[in-house]
């Protein structure tokens, strides 16, 4: 284990984390909110001096970064920075338990946007700022952003395995011949649709921070709103330009950057793109046909419809209506597409679609493998034959995402709500959605859990952003081998 390199990339993304809740402070400091800007204080102040003094123990010569160090590199990094950006929600005594300050934070990190505040505009504007900000921070990766922005050290190598263990998909590699190069392309287009995004929204008479939050939840596909209604309450040009713009962020971010070499055969050939987009129109045509008598007009129906679809496959967790009430069908269509959700390579969570159109591919070819047991039967995704090692991948980890949700649905049981309660709660938080049905649906939140089920739901959001393996790594006694 390479304990200093380990140490050094840890103490740069804490510095970076001080660094971005400046603007939260200076937001306090236009409000005149001067306990909760003592407070960023504070927190800035505790986590550079830690960010320092792990910089200074790991300074020294440095081997190279191999697997599982990226791993638990990912791992460890994720989970101190939700420990310290829940500190100004502590300190301010605005979520008085550290534990739900906590949960808020992952939830935001890890984009999934469920929360256990019942009365968000109750925040001042400086947390609900940092609050948003998480999404968008977590949504591309702090450590995609940290290859992007910071040198790497000469000699350290083995970069590629902190991109991989951070973003989503079964396969993670890079488009040009610099990793560095990779992650900046990666950052500069989520940077531009944000902005675009932002600016959309500021046109269409959204107030600027409101703006500026939306645009954040909608990047980071987190779904976190700084009004108690979520996105109702805006206007249904506002509401459409979040859909268009969540369904945007659930495509896989190597597309756009097709689009920039104007490959656009090659985008829209694209397998799992296809797929994602079918389930969108599937869902919403069938949605807006479910909905339609409890809804004034065939339009309100098809826009409801479509926003939540949208919300829901690309895990963001926006609602503009309490679809609790919706029809069983309804309801079946969107706890399917939470296991779904977005494409891989993108700020989206859940399975992903790639997986989904693998499985059925590696099913069909094991079919036709039994039934003429001679032939060679290869898997082949946008004509390229995908490597045994893909497939082993996608096995292990659905296996590890079923034996994972279950155990954590068996734990949460013990505070006695609801089958359909603790069950979409763990798939909402696994799969980064944020509301579920029942006691946390889109009118509700997760403050109803206690402690342990809240630290469980916790785990199962990092776990759910990280694709489950740098936190198996984190505790597999063969990560921390010198020997290896």
């Amino acid at each position: 284990m390479n304990y200093r390199l380990i140490g050094r990339t840890t103490g740069q993304i804490l510095l970076l984390e001080a660094l971005f809740m400046l603007p939260a402070l200076l937001f306090c400091l236009v409000d005149q909110d001067w306990k909760v800007a003592v407070c960023f204080l504070l927190t800035i102040a505790i986590q550079a001096g830690f960010a320092a003094l792990v910089l200074k123990i790991s300074h020294g010569r440095q081997r190279v970064l191999r697997a599982q160090d990226g791993f638990v590199t990912v791992a460890v990094v994720w989970m101190l920075l939700s420990a310290f950006g829940a500190l100004p929600f502590f300190l301010s005594g605005q979520i008085p338990s550290y534990v739900d300050a906590l949960f808020e934070t992952v939830s935001g990190f890890t984009t999934t946007g469920a929360s256990i505040l019942s009365d968000v505009e109750a925040l001042s504007r400086g947390l609900l700022y940092w609050r948003s900000f998480t999404h968008w921070l977590g949504g591309m990766g702090i450590l995609v952003f940290t290859l992007a922005v910071v040198p790497a050290d000469r000699g350290s190598g083995g970069t590629l395995y902190l991109l991989r263990a951070e973003s989503p998909g079964p396969d993670v590699g890079k488009f040009t011949p610099r990793l560095r190069q990779t992650a900046l392309i990666l950052y500069g287009i989520y940077v531009a649709l944000t902005a675009i995004c932002f600016l959309f929204l500021l046109v269409g008479g959204m107030p600027f921070f409101d703006s500026l939050c939306t645009a954040f939840g909608t990047a980071g596909t987190g779904g976190f709103g700084i009004r108690n209604d979520s996105i109702a309450g805006y206007a249904p040009h506002l509401q459409t330009i979040c859909t268009v713009f969540m369904l945007l962020f659930g495509v896989n971010f190597n597309l756009y950057y097709l689009l920039l070499l104007r490959q656009v055969g090659a985008v829209f050939q694209d397998e799992e793109l296809r797929c994602y987009l079918l389930y969108f129109f599937g869902a919403t045509a069938l949605i807006s046909w479910n909905i339609r008598p409890m809804m004034s007009s065939w339009r309100d129906s098809i826009h409801h419809a479509a926003f939540q679809v949208s919300s829901i496959m690309t895990t963001t967790g926006f609602s503009t209506a309490d679809f609790d009430l919706w029809p069983p069908l309804s309801k079946a269509v969107l706890l399917t597409l939470m296991v779904l959700g977005a494409c891989a390579g993108s700020t989206g969570g859940g399975i992903k679609t790639i997986r989904l159109v693998l499985l059925f591919k590696g099913l069909r070819s094991n079919i036709r493998q039994l039934l003429r047991p001679r032939n060679v039967e290869l898997i082949h995704v946008n004509g390229q034959v995908v490597d045994e090692r893909v497939m082993r991948g996608v096995n292990s980890y659905m296996a590890a995402y079923w034996l994972l949700l279950f155990s954590s649905i068996i734990l949460i049981s013990v505070d006695e709500f609801s089958v359909e309660s603790n069950i979409s709660a763990v798939m909402a938080c696994f799969n980064n959605i944020g509301p579920g049905f029942d006691a946390v649906g889109p009118t509700s939140n997760f403050s109803v859990f206690s402690n342990f089920s809240k630290l469980v739901l916790s785990l199962d959001m990092l776990l759910g952003r990280l694709e489950i393996f740098p936190l198996l790594a984190l505790f597999s006694s063969h990560s921390w081998s010198r020997r290896l």
